[in-house]
């Protein structure tokens, strides 16, 4: 079965960290773009970050800069998401997607609803206490 998933998330008080994994089985990430979302409750989906497989470049939104970084594992078809200097407003369910085109998650990044990638991964919670 071909699938994207998200796993990896939890309770932490703020300050503390985690780190989110999303997993690809029946397909490898090579020249793939993989991208981190989240959504608050009663709040649109809003773009965490993004890297390109193919040179291990990435990009963050302004949120998180400085305080997330996304790595990958490809012998393990596995990119991560290291939160650390969590606040509670980072509490939301976190998705990963992943596409050929850098180009089309460049442009939805901040759409508050797209999902029309290669494959979208059913998210994993994250709650931030205070």
């Amino acid at each position: 079965e071909v699938q994207l998933q998200a796993s990896g998330g939890g309770l932490v008080q703020a300050g503390g960290s985690l780190r989110l994994s999303c997993t690809a089985s029946g397909f490898t990430f090579d020249d793939y773009t993989i991208a981190w979302f989240r959504q608050a409750p009663l709040k649109g989906r809003e773009g965490v970050g993004y890297m390109r497989s193919r040179d291990g470049n990435t990009y963050y939104a302004d949120s998180v800069k400085g305080r997330f970084t996304i790595s990958s594992d490809i012998a393990k078809n596995t990119v991560y998401l290291q939160m650390n200097s969590l606040k509670p407003e980072d509490s939301a369910i976190y998705y990963c997607a992943a596409d050929r085109s850098l180009e089309l998650l460049v442009q939805t990044f901040n759409s508050a609803w797209y999902k029309g990638y290669d494959y979208y991964g059913q998210g994993t919670l994250v709650t931030v206490s205070s």
